[in-house]
């Protein structure tokens, strides 16, 4: 397929830009892009283009933003109409952002739109969210569909359950990407060609033995890795101690033999690849201090040289009863992952902590070299609120046939 046309789009409520690089992807242009969400925006600027405004979008004109749009995308926000908010509400001003698109769309009449959003949209209100959305796009002018499509259907190593919404005023039918993959065998036993759906093994099983870190991490083949950092408090919920501790004793005993070693906090942070870490090893207060975990313990026990006193309470865990509730689940390593969210990611098979921002952003499907802004819990919320790329990619593609058809008839 030729793609020297670049057709040209509006992104809106653009986040870290996972559904804009499936899009550019697939041969089209980004003019212009918009969030409110600060460190996102940072993200968007220094991996996918320069063009993004950080602004309020309700206080932006449509005649600020460029003419001649082919098409305008966007997840408009969902907290509100979120099946995991149980106070979500037509009253919730969130919900009515998708009107800014609609106002965009009205103003700038492109030949095609694309929306996104949670399952939980069509349920909203027994159906009527979902019609009254629908009919407000029709009144524009536009022929339009919504379709609930699982990311793993699509070769994304995640079963991402969201409603896509596909509008056009060029009288064609939405066109929607075939599904590739099986994840549920009996559903698809007779559906002859679809590959088998891509795990969580497959895509991250690489970086299990990655120490995290901070700063990039370079491999053997040469590949840089960024974002492997994490949040490392299981251990209470999975992990326990044998036996009884007290914090403030442990850290203030810490405190002296890194004394009487010569080190610094940050000569042992640079000694573990750490940012801002050991300091709270050394610290006695409860809210702050930590205690370190067994593996980091036996190689702080190496450069600082303490004695024994403590090795037998820090270092003896037993496993406690697991509760498969959402901010304790452990990822399923041979299947797709479940949802990847804004908080709370899920726990590592090792049990020793969360999924890594990198291994949640690759089973968004962002591209590796991926650079994300911000503190970890930012972070996690860029990548949850994100449309994995590869699933993005694929709806483009679809419509950029669409619109080289149309513009050869």
């Amino acid at each position: 397929m030729n793609k020297k046309y670049k057709y040209r789009v509006i992104s809106l409520f653009s986040g870290a830009g996972g559904m804009d690089i499936g899009f550019i992807r697939a041969g089209f242009d980004i003019v212009w892009a918009n969030d409110f969400f600060k460190e996102a925006v940072e993200s968007y600027k220094k991996n996918v283009d320069q063009n993004i405004v950080y602004g309020d979008i309700t206080k932006i004109k449509s005649s600020d933003m460029p003419d001649n749009i082919d098409l305008v995308i966007g997840g408009f926000p969902c907290q509100g109409f979120s099946i995991a908010n149980t106070k979500r509400s037509m009253k919730d001003e969130r919900n009515f952002l998708y009107k800014e698109m609609l106002r965009v769309i009205q103003d700038k009449k492109p030949k095609f739109f694309v929306a996104e959003n949670v399952k939980g949209i069509l349920s909203m209100k027994k159906g009527k969210v979902i019609k009254m959305i629908k009919k407000d796009f029709e009144s524009l002018g536009y022929k339009v569909d919504a379709r609930l499509l699982n990311a793993a259907e699509y070769g994304v190593p995640q079963a991402r359950e969201r409603v896509l919404i596909i509008g056009n005023r060029i009288g064609v039918e939405n066109p929607y990407p075939e599904i590739t993959h099986w994840v549920d065998s009996k559903k698809y036993q007779t559906k002859q060609g679809l590959k088998k759906a891509v795990t969580v093994k497959e895509t991250i099983d690489f970086l299990s033995n990655i120490k995290l870190s901070e700063d990039p991490i370079t491999l053997d083949d040469g590949k840089i890795i960024y974002n492997h950092v994490a949040s490392t408090n299981v251990y209470d919920k999975f992990w326990g101690r044998k036996y009884k501790v007290k914090q403030h004793e442990v850290c203030d005993y810490l405190k002296i033999w890194r004394d009487r070693a010569g080190y610094t906090t940050k000569k042992v942070d640079d000694h573990f690849g750490y940012k801002y870490t050991a300091g709270h090893w050394f610290r006695k207060d409860n809210n702050s201090g930590s205690i370190p975990k067994p593996s980091d313990w036996w190689e702080l026990k190496k450069i600082l040289g303490f004695d024994n006193k403590y090795d037998k309470k820090v270092t003896t865990m037993i496993e406690k009863e697991i509760k498969f509730e959402q901010s304790l689940r452990i990822t399923n390593w041979e299947r797709p992952s479940d949802t990847i969210t804004a908080t709370s990611p899920e726990i590592h098979i090792n049990k020793e902590r969360r999924l890594s921002a990198r291994e949640c952003a690759l089973l968004q499907t962002f591209p590796l070299d991926y650079q994300f802004v911000g503190s970890l819990n930012v972070v996690y919320r860029q990548i949850g609120n994100a449309v994995p790329v590869k699933l993005a990619e694929q709806v483009a593609n679809k419509i950029y046939e669409v619109l080289k058809n149309e513009e050869s008839n």
